[in-house]
């Protein structure tokens, strides 16, 4: 049946449209123009770092100077080229489908820091611009990572308090007050979350101040440790 499908319709890569062997997949041109990120990085953040793997835990310069309240982080792009293209189509396009071939690549980096009875859980959309946007893109990437880890997914698990100002354009301070108190945990899942061990999910992180607000709110219920994972992550030299 797939084969006969792929007949009518040939897989084509997610990027551009050029045919390709596999669904979901990328085109060599797209592949190398997608930054993925691999080999040192920053312990916290997933930053790509310079040099050999030094056999110890390695934090970026962001990391060293400001306090992160989850324990570890990976990214699986770098947010520039093509792989920035790809978050932009995902958040603001329609491209729901670009959901699935992302909670691959997540799921990849996100393995090690995943522990049993890990509960995954999206950054939350302010409900008004839920309703403007339709579908959150972080829960559809959290609903791809915590079903190809075998793990248990709460999408609700945190809310906004209120509807915060877009961050783009903020220095690193603005965006850290502009969140600050602005998630907690849903009234419904705080018993959910003490004593277990909890996996943020986001499609972009810049600053980390709205992982950093979504982190505390799990710490403040009770978490024995919060990860954090990312489609793409802007680094300094992106």
């Amino acid at each position: 049946m797939q084969a006969a499908l792929h007949v009518i319709y040939p897989p084509q890569c997610i990027s551009c449209g050029a045919p390709v062997t596999t669904d979901f997949g990328l085109c060599g041109p797209c592949w190398r123009q997608t930054p993925f990120v691999s080999g040192l990085v920053c312990d916290l953040c997933g930053t790509p770092l310079p040099g050999e793997d030094p056999g110890a835990v390695v934090h970026c310069d962001d990391c060293l100077t400001i306090a992160r309240p989850w324990n570890q982080g990976r990214a699986a792009l770098l947010y520039k080229d093509n792989a920035r293209q790809l978050v932009l189509s995902l958040k603001h396009g329609d491209r729901l489908d670009l959901a699935r071939p992302a909670a691959v690549w997540m799921t990849k980096v996100a393995t090690p820091l995943l522990s049993p009875g890990t509960l995954v859980a999206p950054v939350p959309l302010h409900w008004w611009r839920l309703a403007v946007r339709r579908y959150n893109q972080s829960a559809l990437l959290s609903k791809g990572v915590a079903r190809l880890a075998g793990m248990e997914h709460c999408p609700d698990l945190l809310k906004r308090r209120r509807a915060t100002p877009s961050q783009e354009g903020r220095t690193r301070d603005e965006r850290f007050a502009n969140l600050s108190g602005a998630l907690t945990l849903h009234p419904r899942h705080v018993g959910r979350v003490k004593d277990r061990p909890v996996l943020l999910v986001d499609d972009v992180m810049t600053s980390g101040a709205t992982l950093a607000a979504a982190a505390e709110a799990c710490v403040a219920a009770g978490a024995s440790r919060v990860s954090v994972v990312v489609l793409a992550r802007v680094a300094k030299d992106a």
